[in-house]
């Protein structure tokens, strides 16, 4: 049932001056401003890619205002969810533990993982004309500290068929996982990771935050326009290019750090360079 990652919510406290690092750095384009009132929060929505940036702001108090304190800083608040069938959905999802609420068209949903509130925003699918620098959002990573009990609670709560799943791992990043691919044709997908090491970045985040998601991934046609524009602006930025391929081609991955886009790591791929490590590598095209 479900479709796309077609969007990701960041809570911030100033939706106007994380809009503008969106707006200057990937060439994202503002498509309009509501409120959240079940979040009790203010929305910027942006275009990039085909997909959405919403922005939410604490509007009084309530979930946004406390999450936002919780954590102390501006972060990566909830996973967007697009689908075909809204109404097949919210059957699925009343039969599970999830809370569910409803409001303009879409459904806000708290699942509690390892007792942790853990949050989504499903959209009804919609074909969007690409915008900016990027083409489409197609990964959330959450960090759990039991990968196979989350995974199982993900397939039980949205109707995953976990044939098309896949299994990953890092020595270089420390963490094993799942890519939830909801269709194994199309990369679009949950990780959801554990760290195995306490001493790389993601596992002192972990000790550090808990069950949270870490960050999103996106493809993209024009990553040497972001990586000249990111450099330029002295914005945080690692950069994954192979040995003896030279500054003038595209590199395989970079990776925009959270100050970059107002409080969210965004990792970014060249085409077809996810199917390297999401079960078909033979789908990878060369660097011209």
């Amino acid at each position: 049932m479900l479709r796309d990652i077609d969007r990701v919510q960041l809570l911030v406290p100033d939706t106007g001056a994380a809009a503008a690092k969106w707006i200057e750095l990937l060439g994202a384009q503002d498509a309009g401003k509501d409120a959240v009132k079940t979040l009790s929060a203010k929305r910027t929505t942006l275009r990039i890619g085909t997909s959405c940036i919403e922005l939410l702001e604490p509007d009084g108090t309530g979930i946004a205002d406390t999450a936002l304190k919780a954590r102390g800083r501006a972060h990566l608040f909830a996973a967007g969810i697009s689908t075909t069938d809204m109404a097949g959905l919210e059957k699925q999802l009343a039969a599970s533990a999830a809370d569910v609420v409803a409001e303009n068209g879409q459904l806000h949903i708290c699942l509690p993982v390892e007792d942790t509130p853990v949050r989504f925003a499903v959209s009804p699918h919609e074909e969007r004309s690409q915008v900016g620098d990027a083409s489409f959002l197609y990964e959330a990573t959450l960090l759990v500290q039991n990968e196979a009990a989350a995974v199982k609670l993900f397939v039980d709560t949205f109707g995953l068929n976990d044939a098309g799943f896949e299994h990953i791992s890092s020595e270089n990043f420390g963490y094993t996982g799942t890519l939830t691919l909801f269709d194994a044709q199309r990369l679009h997908r949950f990780e959801v990771i554990s760290p195995t090491s306490a001493e790389k970045t993601m596992g002192r985040y972990f000790a550090r935050e808990g069950v949270c998601y870490y960050m999103a991934f996106c493809e993209s046609a024009r990553m040497l326009d972001i990586e000249a524009r990111a450099t330029a602006q002295d914005a945080g930025i690692t950069v994954e290019r192979p040995d003896g391929r030279g500054a003038d081609k595209t590199p395989d991955q970079m990776w925009l750090h959270p100050p970059s886009l107002g409080g969210m790591m965004l990792g970014i791929s060249r085409p077809t360079m996810a199917w390297t490590w999401s079960g078909h590598p033979d789908r990878v095209e060369d660097v011209a």
